[in-house]
């Protein structure tokens, strides 16, 4: 069965072609361990809540966007062993400039209960 890991951080909206090219470079990174999709995706509508909403849980900051990600991965099982490859590929070694603020991003591994469609080109 699958296995999604999804991502949600704050990313200063001047660097949203700069967090492309980074996710655009790391993208072979997750394919070549295992991943079998990966979605960036950057918010165009994303409404601010009353009690909570997604600029609420990563302490988004003024001029901040928010960005939302997923890796599709074949199994947890395949996604632990690429995550442990990983880490120890040179190319995760490799310093960047931060494009982003990595403390305020969180993320978690799913489980999928339910799809419907085709996930498209």
């Amino acid at each position: 069965m699958a296995y999604i890991d999804g991502y949600v951080c704050p990313v200063p909206a001047a660097n949203k072609q700069a967090y492309r090219d980074m996710a655009a470079r790391v993208a072979p990174l997750f394919h070549d361990h295992g991943a079998l999709r990966i979605v960036e995706t950057w918010g165009v509508d994303v409404p601010h809540g009353t009690h909570t909403d997604f600029y609420k849980a990563v302490k988004a900051e003024d001029g901040e966007a928010i960005v939302f990600s997923l890796v599709v991965w074949p199994s947890k099982a395949a996604r632990d062993a690429g995550w442990a490859a990983m880490l120890e590929d040179e190319r995760m070694k490799s310093p960047e400039p931060p494009i982003f603020d990595g403390k305020r991003m969180f993320w978690g591994g799913f489980e999928p209960l339910f799809e419907s469609g085709d996930a498209g080109a």
